[in-house]
């Protein structure tokens, strides 16, 4: 219950249609509780004797009733008083139900609204979080806070928006109706009534440890199927699929655990709230019975009647109100993990009046820049100066932190001291979007979307004409394929660019670089998983691609830097050596042992 605000803010600005809702439900209420209370006043004139009428001694709502229809019967007869009866309670139940359906007609789109807010601010707060907590977090276990706790907030929260005001609203003005029929049983039903709902308290929190396991296996199976359906290629080369489906067997069968367990308590909400309706009712016969037996009350047979009627009607907000419970505790498992992510800090903000940058004039600045994932030291001391139409190549071995380094510079993270500067302006003090904007990113696992192959070259450019799209794939060697695609710039690459070969992906991430023209260029080891004939296209597409700008190159193949102004090399996130290729190999260092390494001349 004490994740609910987390919900209910979302209201906010809605106050007209929570209170109009609200007011339908009431007169539903009102006209439901208006056909119970004619029981009385239609058994003592139907089945009774008819009493001379005295409408001065008519006090109350059941008396008012009495005097009409003794009137009637005394004016006409017993079957025109059951028709108008008979009137009553139909034009009573009709307008029930009418309230009822405008109350579901204004609450379902708040519903609707709610979980579409949460889902935006899901994507959002994602979308703002910085790539370290992608490398920490699983996959699988995002999609599944994204869809399955949010489906699991929809089924078993959102319910309560309805439960909880119109449930209650009936329990209140039903008891008060008992109250005035018989006050003495009325106070001896509600301290028995605790009793009834301590048991289901008990049961339902019960509910909410094997709810949070259960949302977490689940979570453990989708990044399972991820995995293995991205990685179908090597599981199937290493024969790994009996070690896939023993992985995926043993979540499955935790998860079928965890749902038979919360299955069992929550079936269990209906027959047990059903069942001390019913022992409730019984003990309300016996003491009813026992006051009139004793004449200890002023409560006669017909308006005891009316009362079990009335009561009748409080079972079943009771067992709502049950079974709701019941799924507020199964669903706040899938809402603490919903507002977990909302509430993780997000380490790389932009702050408030951040300067804003529109062209790269001078140089980028590192300055005694260190960095570290946890406890494990990835920069240490960096100083590195790159100027503006140079082109900066970082070698090393796996782990020596090159690629970390050129993650911070459009900060993708933040350094954990020392400065990064571009024209002599820390880069934590620009605006992130202009920031970004002056460079541009080549990965070397190339990163497409299913969508059309001009979709993903104009992908966060704010659209293009088809004349710049061609050019850029032109400068990138990409036009030729792509013009003989059946469908030419709008061919569907598939999921994750699958229709297309390597070289092509990475032609296409190539034209999108060109197309945006940053004046920072970003080169992560961009040919290394191509085939020789790719590479070469893929290199040309580059070297096109890098003219007159500002270039810095992680590279494992070291004949693709040759000609770069300065070589970095990297050790254990230190500079060890720098360079040209020429003054390098001039020095018996690590450079030249990876030259030798290479066979590169």
């Amino acid at each position: 219950m004490k994740k609910l605000p987390l919900l209910l803010r979302y209201l906010r600005g809605h106050s007209s249609q929570v209170t109009l809702y609200f007011i339908t439900n009431l007169l539903a209420i009102v006209f439901s509780l208006f056909t119970f209370t004619m029981l009385a006043p239609a058994v003592t004139v139907l089945f009774g004797a008819a009493d001379k009428p005295n409408l001065t001694a008519a006090s109350g709502l059941m008396d008012k009733l009495k005097y009409f229809l003794n009137s009637t019967i005394l004016n006409h007869d017993k079957m025109t008083s059951l028709l108008y009866i008979i009137i009553i309670v139909i034009t009573a139940t009709i307008l029930k139900n009418l309230f009822l359906y405008i109350s579901v007609y204004i609450l379902n789109p708040l519903r609707n609204m709610i979980l579409r807010k949460l889902r935006n601010d899901l994507f959002t707060k994602v979308l703002s979080l910085p790539i370290g907590f992608f490398t920490e977090e699983r996959k699988g276990d995002l999609v599944s806070k994204m869809t399955n706790d949010i489906n699991e907030v929809e089924l078993s929260i959102m319910s309560i928006l309805e439960v909880f005001i119109r449930e209650p609203l009936t329990i209140l003005l039903t008891i008060t109706a008992m109250i005035i029929i018989s006050p003495q049983l009325t106070l001896f039903l509600i301290a028995i009534l605790p009793f009834a709902g301590l048991i289901i308290g008990r049961l339902g929190k019960s509910m909410k440890r094997p709810s949070n396991l259960a949302q977490e296996q689940l979570a453990h199976m989708m990044g399972v199927m991820d995995e293995t359906l991205a990685g179908m290629r090597v599981v199937k080369a290493f024969n790994a699929e009996r070690n896939q489906h023993l992985k995926f067997t043993g979540i499955n069968n935790k998860l079928f655990r965890f749902k038979n367990k919360i299955a069992a308590r929550r079936e269990l909400a209906s027959p047990l709230s059903e069942t001390l309706g019913i022992i409730i009712v019984c003990v309300i016969l016996w003491y009813g019975g026992k006051l009139i037996f004793s004449n200890h009350t002023s409560l006669t047979g017909p308006t005891f009647v009316a009362y079990i009627g009335l009561f009748s009607q409080l079972i079943t907000p009771f067992k709502n109100l049950s079974n709701a419970f019941y799924n507020v505790q199964k669903g706040t498992a899938a809402l603490e993990r919903i507002e977990g992510l909302l509430k993780t800090e997000n380490t790389v903000v932009e702050i408030p009046n951040a300067t804003p940058i529109k062209e790269f004039k001078n140089s980028i600045q590192l300055k005694n820049v260190h960095f570290s994932y946890g406890e494990r030291k990835i920069l240490d001391g960096i100083d590195l100066e790159i100027k503006k139409g140079k082109t900066i190549a970082l070698v090393g071995s796996s782990g020596s932190g090159k690629s970390t380094l050129v993650d911070l510079i459009p900060r993708f993270h933040d350094v954990a001291s020392g400065q990064i500067l571009i024209d002599g302006v820390n880069v934590r003090e620009l605006k992130l979007d202009d920031l970004r904007r002056l460079m541009g990113v080549v990965s070397q696992d190339p990163i497409l979307f299913n969508d059309t192959i001009y979709n993903n070259i104009t992908l966060g450019t704010g659209g293009a004409t088809q004349q710049r799209v061609e050019e850029a794939a032109r400068i990138a060697h990409a036009h030729d394929f792509i013009m003989q695609k059946e469908s030419g710039y709008e061919t569907e690459v598939g999921d994750r660019g699958t229709r297309l070969s390597g070289g092509e992906r990475q032609r296409i991430t190539i034209a999108r670089a060109v197309l945006k023209n940053p004046p920072i260029l970003i080169l992560d080891e961009a040919t290394s998983s191509l085939d020789t004939e790719s590479e070469r296209l893929v290199q040309d597409a580059i070297n096109g691609l890098m003219q007159n700008r500002t270039c810095i190159v992680i590279a494992h193949r070291l004949s693709t830097v040759k000609h770069a102004d300065e070589i970095i090399v990297l050790s254990h996130g230190k500079i060890v050596e720098r360079g040209t290729h020429a003054s390098l190999l001039s020095h018996d260092g690590m450079y030249k042992k990876l030259v030798e390494l290479q066979q590169v001349k």
